[in-house]
């Protein structure tokens, strides 16, 4: 499981720039728009963070199975 916030940034910011360059409708959006994508996968990401440690911590098994 991917726990390196420095990695997750990395892919994170690494996509928002590239849907400047992405010639698709769904790549055109505001740089507010892009700093609330990176802002809602950050949140996204710690949750999912926390969730599988407490899962872990609680003896069940990952959903996506042991890594």
């Amino acid at each position: 499981m991917l726990k390196n916030w420095y990695v997750f940034l990395l892919l994170s910011i690494s996509w928002e720039l590239l849907e400047l360059v992405l010639p698709f409708e769904f790549a055109i959006e505001t740089w507010d728009n892009k700093f609330a994508d990176v802002v809602v996968n950050c949140i996204g990401f710690y949750l999912g963070i926390m969730l599988h440690d407490k899962s872990q911590s609680n003896g069940q098994n990952s959903e996506f199975g042991k890594v």
